[in-house]
């Protein structure tokens, strides 16, 4: 599945969430992530961010997509993390 994922945490755990994220998914700016993954890792995720979120300070928002096939990206501006094609 594809995701996108936002999230707005306080500063003193706005690093470690950064960290968690980036193990999964491709950092797009800042506090915003996208990405193929497992449901299983998505599982993961999830978990580890729920061990360091406070639940009356900070939020995360996931967009799921079945697949990528009907979106389309637009970037208008600086893009902060290019996305390199390997074939």
């Amino acid at each position: 599945m594809f995701v996108i994922l936002v999230y707005d945490f306080g500063e003193k755990r706005v690093g470690r969430a950064l960290k968690k994220c980036r193990k999964y998914l491709t950092w797009v700016q800042n506090s915003v992530f996208e990405g193929e993954i497992t449901e299983a890792n998505m599982k993961k995720l999830k978990m580890e961010l729920s061990e360091i979120v406070h639940s009356n300070e900070d939020s995360v928002i996931v967009y799921t997509l079945r697949n990528t096939r009907y979106s389309k990206r637009e970037v208008i501006g600086v893009s902060k993390n290019e996305q390199d094609i390997f074939l």
